[in-house]
C-alpha cells in the first residue's frame, strides 16, 4: 500500500437524543443523531401501524377489479377469431 494516503481514522463518539453513546473511528470525527436502534420504533418493537380512518380500505374499494397497468383486458367474447375470407 502506498504510504499517506489514507485518511486519519481516530476514535469517535454518536451521541445519539436518547442518551445512548456509541463509540467507535470515524473520519468524520463525533457527532450527535436524532435516532439510533436503541430508540428507533422498529428496533424496539414499539411501531405501530395505525390505519386512521380507514384509508387502505378506501383505497383497495377505489381500485378493486381494475387491470394493473400494462395488462391486456380480457375478452368478452367466447368465440375464437374470426377466419378471413
Amino acid at each position: 500500500m502506498k504510504a499517506e494516503i489514507h485518511p486519519l481514522y481516530p476514535p469517535a463518539r454518536i451521541t445519539c437524543a436518547c442518551g445512548n453513546v456509541i463509540e467507535t473511528r470515524s473520519t468524520r470525527g463525533s457527532f450527535a443523531v436524532e435516532i439510533c436502534a436503541n430508540c428507533h420504533p422498529f428496533f424496539t418493537g414499539k411501531y405501530k401501524l395505525v390505519d386512521t380512518a380507514g384509508r387502505v380500505e378506501r383505497f383497495r374499494k377505489k381500485y378493486e377489479g381494475q387491470q394493473p397497468p400494462g395488462a391486456k383486458p380480457e375478452k368478452k367474447s367466447a368465440k375464437g377469431p374470426k377466419a378471413k375470407a
